[in-house]
């Protein structure tokens, strides 16, 4: 049975490292970040709009790891974009807040805010970590998206991802 997992939470939290490691750790598929790669061939700062392309070309990515893998470990979802725009433009695309309703995951990891901040050229908002942490909760909650909070540091934070989805996912 095909099973999908979104690593989810706010900027800096160790989702790239912790979904690669899962989808390593269970011989899964692995769906990077599309958000990294397409900023990074921008030639000009993002907009609004550009989420909307961003969401596409997520979903483009998820869909092909899908056909190729039974278990599928993805960084960032949807829900990541839609907290983004609405956090950064005050309004989501309506496509965008359609489409989270209608695909579903299997299960959700929400990364704790408990690693330190790392500088990046894409990252931009070090001092609201907890804020959006209490955004993402309540919109997993408004939606009633099944998911688990992701806590530690390093090896300790797999561990307890591994356990989550040992225990929610594959002993099912």
């Amino acid at each position: 049975m095909k099973k999908i997992i979104a690593i989810v939470g706010p900027e800096s939290t160790g989702k790239s490292t912790l979904s690669k490691s899962l989808s390593i750790a269970f011989g899964a598929g692995w769906v990077p970040e599309y958000a990294r790669q397409y900023l990074e061939k921008l030639n000009r700062p993002y907009q609004k709009e550009d989420l909307l392309a961003i969401a596409k070309g997520q979903l483009i990515m998820e869909d092909e790891a899908y056909k190729k893998h039974d278990l599928v470990f993805c960084d960032t979802n949807l829900l990541v974009i839609k907290i983004w725009s609405e956090y950064k433009y005050g309004a989501c695309d309506a496509w965008i807040s359609k489409t989270i309703q209608e695909r579903k995951y299997d299960l959700h990891l929400l990364t704790y805010i408990d690693l330190p901040w790392q500088d990046d050229p894409q990252r931009e908002h070090p001092h609201a970590r907890e804020e959006l942490f209490r955004i993402y909760e309540n919109e997993l909650k408004k939606l009633n998206i099944e998911y688990s909070v992701v806590k530690g540091k390093n090896e300790e934070r797999l561990k307890s991802a591994l356990e989550e989805v040992k225990r929610r996912i594959v002993s099912k």
